[in-house]
């Protein structure tokens, strides 16, 4: 057996293993980690296939972002799960047919896959360019607004989930920019004439 084939066995396995993990865990926040370590391990096969540009896109932006933002969003809601998990029972038929339809959709399309007219001397032809700049030319030229419009979207996802965590408490004092900007002389000082010998 080959150095990259027992590479591939190990992050494959992996992979699935903790790609189940992530719905069999009953508590939320693991859920969560087992998903950063399915896709550490899908970049690690993008890698062995020559797709490195893909593998740390995986890492920066699936790992980077949106895995932790599940995570914050996960641990900051006080989400009742115990409370969501009582009516699991009478949905899971309803699943199980969804999952069948699914493996079924899964199965056709592996059994039917085959290379399109071209695509192996597309491939061979431009070979000579890596795959970072034959994806940041097709990405930054015909795809330019796709990908403003993708980076938007993120933007909007990430100040929802911020106004939805976000909880002031009543008793924590907390800095306020335009009341300090407006403070006088008046508001800033108390001048009090104290009797000699009284004191406060």
């Amino acid at each position: 057996m080959s150095l990259a084939a027992l590479f591939f066995y190990l992050f494959a396995g992996v992979a699935v293993a903790s790609a189940f993990m992530v719905i069999a865990s009953r508590n939320p926040v693991h859920s969560v980690l087992f998903l950063i370590l399915t896709f550490v391990n899908a970049s690690g096969l993008f890698i062995l296939i020559g797709a490195e540009y893909i593998a740390m896109l995986l890492i920066v932006v699936y790992v980077g972002a949106v895995a932790v933002l599940f995570l914050f969003v996960v641990m900051m809601l006080d989400v009742d799960f115990v409370e969501l998990r009582q009516g699991f029972l009478q949905y899971l038929p309803v699943g199980a047919l969804v999952g069948l339809v699914f493996f079924a959709e899964l199965v056709l399309v592996v059994g039917s896959w085959t290379f399109g007219e071209g695509v192996t001397g597309a491939v061979a032809a431009s070979s000579d360019v890596s795959n970072a700049v034959q994806i940041g030319r097709v990405l930054y030229t015909d795809y330019v607004y796709f990908f403003q419009a993708a980076g938007l979207v993120l933007l909007v996802a990430m100040i929802g989930a911020i106004v939805l965590t976000l909880r002031h408490k009543e008793n924590v004092k907390r800095q306020s920019i335009p009341v300090q900007n407006a403070r006088t002389k008046a508001m800033a000082i108390d001048v009090v004439k104290v009797p000699s010998g009284k004191g406060l």
